[in-house]
């Protein structure tokens, strides 16, 4: 089969190599699409694989080809997605179902094979099924769009209140859907990027601000936010996402940054006058494994509540992958999801 290998950082190449051979309580998996994420850039292009060779891609959906002897439940045919975590279950964390909080955890796509390939095997306990109204592509999107509840579920998102979405990838475009299903009033989404705030608009943004040209600070002065979540990284939307948020109000970190982030004075002081809570959000994983979140996405996307096609920048066929890789080093696209199909 065709899979994506990483070597070195910016060192991608498509290999032909032997399918996966699974043991008795993993299945085989034919991978119909799968996700560029966030978090895979920085990998292929930054800091490398965990070793060399790794096949990256953990956002995927597929059918299963092939079942081992202790798999019941599960049959060839089935439609599936995977939670790409493997939880130790034995670490304080996992018992208390903190299981993103994991001390010994494993990762497909990250710290074992992934899905960049036509053939990944998969264990047992981290398939969930999709119904036959959720496609392939929206299967692969399931795991950003359970980050994205998950963010709204640490920020306290409560009906009526007035959200703003900093970052307008797929988590924070899955985001700007979720806040609405889960009652907010108002949603605000804040992008550098015209195209990406259409989207959100398309998607049901109350209103949109291109933060290059309108600083958020201002324009929502007169405007009492509740939740605030930042999937976007930046240190400067950071402070801003302190700096907008009102009384008694939650911002929630949820974009990967790996910068110092340094607070302004009035940003610091507004923290402590209106009693502002900042929380911490990490992948999307609760009890029961793994998750409600992953539930309650699927659930979604099944009664057509979440959108997922217009989330879609780019497809290509597996072949193009470190091409794509190369694209984005060189900021030479605007992109939201990526999905790349094996088969073709």
């Amino acid at each position: 089969m065709k899979a994506v290998k990483l070597y070195e950082p910016g060192n991608l190449k498509v290999e032909q190599v032997d399918s996966p051979i699974i043991n008795s309580e993993e299945v085989l998996i034919q991978v119909k699409a799968v996700g560029i994420c966030g978090s895979d850039i920085p990998r292929a292009l930054v800091k490398g694989a965990y070793y060399r060779g790794l096949t990256l891609g953990h956002e995927f959906a597929g059918v299963i080809v092939e079942c081992g002897q202790d798999t019941e439940g599960w049959a060839v045919g089935d439609r599936v997605t995977i939670a790409p975590l493997v939880p130790c279950m034995e670490c304080d964390y996992c018992r208390i179902g903190k299981y993103g909080l994991c001390d010994t955890y494993n990762y497909y796509g990250s710290r074992t094979d992934g899905a960049m390939a036509k053939y990944i095997k998969v264990h047992k306990n981290n398939l969930l099924k999709i119904p036959d109204t959720v496609s392939y592509e929206a299967g692969a999107m399931v795991d950003p769009a359970a980050n994205a509840v998950h963010g709204l579920w640490r920020g306290n998102l409560q009906p009526g209140d007035t959200v703003v979405v900093f970052g307008l990838g797929a988590i924070g475009l899955f985001a700007v859907q979720y806040a609405r299903e889960m009652g907010a009033s108002e949603v605000i989404a804040i992008d550098v990027f015209e195209e990406k705030l259409q989207v959100a608009k398309q998607l049901g943004a109350d209103q949109v601000i291109n933060s290059t040209e309108v600083d958020p600070i201002k324009e929502l002065a007169d405007i009492k936010v509740n939740v605030v979540l930042d999937t976007s990284g930046s240190p400067i939307a950071q402070n801003q996402a302190v700096s907008i948020t009102g009384k008694m109000g939650r911002v929630v970190f949820l974009g990967i940054s790996n910068k110092e982030l340094t607070l302004s004075a009035k940003a610091v002081d507004r923290l402590l006058r209106y009693e502002i809570g900042i929380h911490g959000s990490w992948n999307s994983f609760s009890e029961p494994f793994p998750g409600e979140e992953w539930k309650f996405t699927i659930e979604c996307m099944a009664k057509g509540k979440i959108q997922t096609d217009p989330i879609v920048s780019h497809r290509i066929p597996i072949e193009d992958t470190p091409d794509i890789f190369e694209k984005i080093k060189n900021r030479e696209i605007i992109f939201n999801k990526i999905l790349i199909f094996p088969e073709e």
